[in-house]
């Protein structure tokens, strides 16, 4: 059947007669014009969401919150591990998890002594401001805490650091850790090599008037845990070099000048 075809006047778009047939002005206008029916503008969908493409992962606020959550877990567990291990650390007598005080607990002023037994500047240090310490010492005018600390095991095949500061913790234990340190320093070995053997370290000490079980405690290396735990604690403190001085806390020049001015200071 072949249908014949209207021309609508308005539009100028042909449509077949019979489409056209039967439809009112109104009805023809909708089916050439629908985006222009009313009825049918309330009814337009809303685009289709992908559903691959329209999740959202968790928001950068969030992110940031797990992050800190994290990472102030890792702090609060790095405490506990560090509380824990220095609590078990077994500390020598007359001397603290930090090192070895010696005079007056109740002088006005205190100078922490930072030292490595292997370092060449350190024997120089005793040599030109072990005098003053001393006088500073007996006078009451301060109290002087050394710490005995290992950066230089690595300059000795032998850790020689760590066991001289584990010899100086025997020696505070048996209340000579004064003189052992001037005869440590007296008799230092060259750094880069193997460092004095435990049986001199022993016989140095008995020199200073050790005895009891001092040469057992050189030979098991009794107190190297808290010579690790000192050196850690050093760092802590910003001490990366030997000698370091301060005094009350503040860094000084460790000359006898600085050290007394320092000290002298209100």
């Amino acid at each position: 059947m072949v249908l014949h075809e209207v021309k609508r006047r308005r539009t100028g778009r042909w449509i077949p007669r019979s489409a056209a047939e039967g439809k009112g002005p109104v009805q023809q206008r909708r089916d050439n014009h629908p985006e222009e029916d009313p009825m049918m503008a309330g009814k337009r969908k809303a685009p289709t969401k992908n559903p691959l493409t329209s999740k959202q992962g968790p928001s950068q606020a969030t992110i940031i919150g797990i992050i800190v959550v994290i990472a102030f877990g890792a702090l609060v567990g790095l405490g506990v591990y560090w509380n824990n291990s220095t609590s078990s650390t077994l500390v020598p007598p007359n001397a603290t998890a930090a090192g070895i005080p010696t005079g007056n607990t109740a002088a006005p002023k205190t100078v922490d002594v930072y030292l490595d037994f292997m370092c060449p500047h350190c024997k120089t240090f005793e040599e030109m401001v072990g005098p003053t310490l001393e006088q500073l010492r007996d006078s009451g005018e301060a109290q002087v805490v050394y710490h005995p600390v290992t950066f230089l095991d690595r300059a000795s095949s032998t850790q020689f650091s760590t066991r001289a500061s584990a010899a100086a913790g025997c020696a505070a234990a048996a209340n000579v850790f004064p003189q052992f340190e001037k005869l440590l320093y007296a008799n230092q070995p060259t750094e880069g090599g193997a460092g004095l053997p435990n049986q001199q370290l022993v016989a140095l000490g008995q020199q200073a008037g050790a005895g009891g079980d001092f040469a057992q405690c050189v030979e098991d290396q009794r107190y190297a845990p808290w010579s690790q735990g000192v050196t850690q604690q050093a760092m802590q403190a910003g001490v990366s070099g030997t000698p370091t001085v301060k005094v009350n806390g503040q860094d000084v020049e460790a000359s006898p000048q600085a050290i007394q001015q320092a000290v002298a200071a209100g």
